[in-house]
């Protein structure tokens, strides 16, 4: 009987559907799509800024981090992106304990260099061929316009997703008061 019952449990848990890796983000996403949370390590990575200087995630550590997933057609970066400028990177760039980089979901440099220079913001902007950054941080098939803030040891402690003028006055309060 006991070898019976361990038989039928072990050809069941052979047959047993196995998840994908889409399927096992899609099980842990939040509501906004992020794969991340607040607590977890921030997933490392290496990317090319579009002046060509090659920047690790992992080098920053000790510094608080910003990362602004953005992308040349959406719509909602591009009004929140005068304000990160504004708001965030005049009044941090020159602190030694910050860090601000935008990611540009994959498109070609010509496009993310036009959107820079369109907007005119001065802040750094790496690129993300095939969106392989944003897949450490969000489904694959959600949307841009997301910032996400990670502390000193390398935690995320703060999430954003699209533009809303009174959550985005909370995270610079909250950006102000970590670097301060």
């Amino acid at each position: 009987m006991i070898l019976i019952m361990a038989s039928v449990m072990m050809l069941s848990s052979c047959s047993a559907k196995q998840q994908t890796s889409e399927e096992a983000n899609a099980s842990v996403a939040d509501e906004n799509g992020f794969v991340v949370k607040v607590g977890d390590e921030a997933p490392d990575f290496t990317a090319k800024t579009i002046t060509g200087e090659e920047v690790r995630l992992s080098d920053y550590r000790g510094k608080v981090v910003m990362l602004q997933f953005t992308a040349s057609w959406c719509r909602v970066c591009r009004e929140e992106m005068p304000h990160i400028e504004s708001e965030i990177w005049q009044k941090h760039k020159d602190n030694p304990n910050f860090v601000l980089l935008a990611i540009d979901r994959d498109e070609p440099i010509e496009k993310a260099t036009h959107m820079v220079e369109t907007i005119g913001i001065t802040y750094p902007v790496a690129l993300d061929p095939g969106a392989e950054i944003f897949s450490k941080y969000a489904l694959p098939e959600a949307g841009v316009t997301r910032n996400v803030l990670i502390d000193a040891s390398g935690k995320i402690i703060y999430l954003t997703r699209l533009y809303d003028p009174a959550v985005f006055a909370d995270f610079v309060h909250f950006i102000d008061s970590k670097v301060n």
